[in-house]
């Protein structure tokens, strides 16, 4: 797994663009790149397009992964401006190579079934059956690590079919029919509204995640990076995050 996450982490890490400012027009662009956690990918898309409106001449750009693959490829200096991780660990674990982190939002975790539930899959305990294909995010990634700290905290042994590198996987997985229920986060599953069913997970047996935010220190537009980051905490990419499950951070 830890070679696989490398090299997908080199891979992406080269095609990364540099941040970097250019000339169109006689008019200059200013270019920044973000790595954002998979989950973020709906809602940072939308907000990358409303800042880009708020900021003319600048241009966002992202590249959406795990988080534990996103902090390799800051350790192997990826260009990049900014970082946005699914959990607080991986963001403190490059204080080194990050500004002073900002948590933007929060999320709670859900259980993704297929369409109608056909195994009438009811609660957290249901996922230890015997026979019910269940899929989670690796121990690597923070969604896996919430996963298992639910079902440790329950005393449930869940045996996935597969691990996969991020939660958007995860639910791939499930949407796909390869598995009968993975655990994903609330925003993903109303994401995918009409291609899964969900099973809450009540408060007292949910873990909440939070979404930090930071400047890399090896930015090529540290300006740029600084003030997209300290938008992310702004009325409207609050309304713009709401508006996708998640919650206030």
């Amino acid at each position: 797994m830890n070679r696989t996450l490398t090299r997908t982490a080199l891979a992406a890490a080269l095609a990364l663009p540099l941040a970097a400012c250019s000339s169109t027009g006689g008019k200059s662009t200013s270019t920044i790149t973000v790595l954002a956690a998979a989950s973020l990918t709906d809602v940072f898309k939308q907000a990358g397009a409303a800042y880009e409106k708020e900021h003319p001449g600048t241009e966002v750009k992202f590249s959406f992964a795990g988080s534990q693959e996103l902090a390799a490829q800051v350790r192997q200096g990826a260009p990049a401006d900014a970082l946005v991780t699914a959990d607080t660990k991986t963001m403190d674990d490059l204080k080194a190579q990050t500004g002073t982190p900002a948590v933007i939002a929060k999320n709670r975790l859900t259980i993704a079934t297929a369409p109608h539930n056909p195994r009438h899959v009811q609660g957290l305990t249901d996922l230890s059956q015997s026979g019910l294909k269940v899929v989670l995010a690796a121990p690597e990634v923070p969604a896996g690590r919430y996963s298992k700290k639910i079902l440790d905290q329950q005393h449930l042994s869940v045996k996935p079919v597969s691990q996969e590198p991020s939660v958007r996987a995860v639910l791939s997985k499930v949407s796909l029919g390869e598995a009968d229920a993975g655990i994903v986060y609330v925003t993903d599953a109303t994401a995918a509204k009409g291609k899964v069913d969900t099973v809450t997970i009540p408060d007292a047996q949910n873990a909440v995640a939070s979404y930090p935010a930071a400047t890399l220190k090896n930015s090529k537009n540290t300006k740029a990076a600084e003030d997209f980051v300290k938008w992310l905490s702004s009325a409207e990419a609050r309304k713009l995050l709401a508006s996708a499950g998640f919650q206030k951070p």
